[in-house]
């Protein structure tokens, strides 16, 4: 286990929450600064790793990942394999379909029917009853295809989001990702909103709020001739910090953007596949219809497949001026993966699951909350939640030093979360939807630990 640390250490965050720093290496094992020396050469400085003592995974199963001398970590953060590491359906289906058949979506495919079907029909309102899917394979190519149909659907240019908000790393998505720092260069069409900031605001002004501050964005896109394409959010704001309430704060949004011409897209990527426990969806708790929802991350639970679902009129038009074709997107084994995770959530009760085991550690959070005078507010919904630290309850001043230092403590504890929003100062849980009682407890045990130890 890493040296511990005796004094609370100054957060480093970089352009990175919970960013390693390589300048901080000193107290590493001989062998990880050689390893990560090796890193740097051989793959750049681009490449972030996690934690101050960073980790060296050899191996996992289901919620727990292993390093190499065999020690158990527990995994209350990967969203990607979101049914747990190595789920053996997944895994069975992936080999079986290698074996059969791999290729792209140029062929005549029943599976990839079958699954765009079963897709569809998972969706509320007009995207349910006659939307389209297109598949890619990641996250920041969804968001890309959907910007290409939103900006050749509106003949406009400019694009809304969240202040702090992450939509991927191709050219045009880091574009409009601000989370990605002051030196990721922002697109000049690109216009931010205040994220629903439910711990600093009025509750019942916030939908009012967002849908004003959309209002004058797209105003000032307008004046500048780039005009409204589309406003583009995560329906959880998970990189702005986690706002899972109010949920009535898109559906004004989504009425300002449409009178100015624009679409609504909700980045799924996040939040979608179950991961808020109550619906399939985040945008359905909002109870909106958007024109294209973006989708990722656990779509194959570690196979990289990722997509989109639109409405029917904008990928005709879109469609019949140019094809798209993705090589990877779609293919065979792709969709095998898919369907194994979807069928996967709706048969294994896994909503249901996230619901349950997310109370208690709802619960279990408020407990810490009440405990710490330093836990300024406890949010989440689902297996998703936000435990943000504060200098002074009163000021709600971010304390990202703190924030970081319980990060690493709960790793020092083989416990892996991270840090999340502008600030870096809040705690970011979201563990697999297999979680267990079992695991929640470990997981409190573990943060009531981590933030005494962050106390002084």
């Amino acid at each position: 286990m890493p040296k511990q640390a005796t004094a609370l250490p100054k957060g480093y965050r970089g352009d990175m929450a919970n960013g390693f720093n390589p300048q901080d290496a000193s107290h590493l094992p001989g062998e990880d600064i050689a390893h990560v020396a090796r890193r740097q050469r051989l793959l750049g400085p681009a490449y972030r790793l996690f934690y101050r003592s960073p980790v060296e995974i050899s191996r996992a199963k289901g919620v727990f990942l292993y390093d190499k001398h065999g020690n158990e970590y527990l995994d209350a953060y990967n969203n990607v394999v979101s049914l747990g590491h190595a789920h053996p359906r997944v895994v069975a289906a992936i080999q079986k379909q290698f074996e059969t058949l791999c290729t792209h979506t140029r062929y005549m495919q029943e599976p990839l029917l079958d699954y765009a079907e079963a897709l569809i029909d998972t969706f509320d309102g007009e995207l349910g009853r006659t939307g389209c899917a297109m598949f890619t394979c990641t996250g920041s190519e969804a968001n890309d295809l959907a910007l290409r149909i939103a900006r050749y659907h509106t003949g406009k240019t400019g694009v809304i989001v969240t202040a702090e908000a992450y939509h991927g790393n191709s050219g045009a998505v880091a574009a409009i990702s601000p989370s990605l720092g002051k030196k990721s260069a922002l697109d000049p069409y690109v216009r931010t909103v205040a994220a629903p900031d439910s711990y600093r605001l009025p509750v019942e002004e916030i939908g009012r709020r967002m849908a004003e501050d959309t209002a004058r964005q797209i105003a000032d896109l307008e004046r500048h001739g780039g005009g409204l394409a589309a406003f583009i959010a995560d329906p959880v704001f998970s990189s702005d910090g986690l706002y899972v309430e109010p949920t009535d704060a898109l559906a004004p949004v989504a009425e300002v953007v449409r009178k100015a011409g624009g679409l609504f897209i909700a980045d799924e990527v996040q939040s979608g596949f179950g991961r808020t426990g109550t619906h399939l969806w985040g945008h359905a708790r909002h109870e909106v219809d958007p024109d294209i929802v973006t989708l990722g991350k656990p779509m194959g639970n570690g196979y990289p497949v990722a997509g989109l679902v639109v409405r029917p009129e904008l990928v005709a038009e879109f469609g019949s001026s140019m094809r798209y074709f993705n090589t990877f997107g779609g293919n065979s084994v792709a969709i095998a993966a898919a369907q194994a995770v979807l069928d996967t959530i709706v048969e294994e009760g896994l909503m249901d699951n996230a619901t349950k085991v997310g109370g208690e550690i709802l619960d279990g959070l408020r407990d810490l909350q009440n405990k710490y005078e330093f836990v300024g507010d406890v949010r989440g919904t689902g297996l998703y939640f936000a435990v943000e630290l504060v200098k002074d309850r009163d000021r709600k001043i971010p304390d990202m030093d703190r924030a970081l230092a319980a990060v690493n403590a709960l790793r020092d504890r083989r416990i892996l979360i991270s840090a999340t929003g502008a600030d870096a100062n809040i705690l970011k849980i979201r563990p697999p939807l297999v979680f267990t009682s079992s695991n929640a407890g470990r997981l409190l045990e573990g943060l009531d630990e981590a933030l005494r130890s962050v106390q002084k």
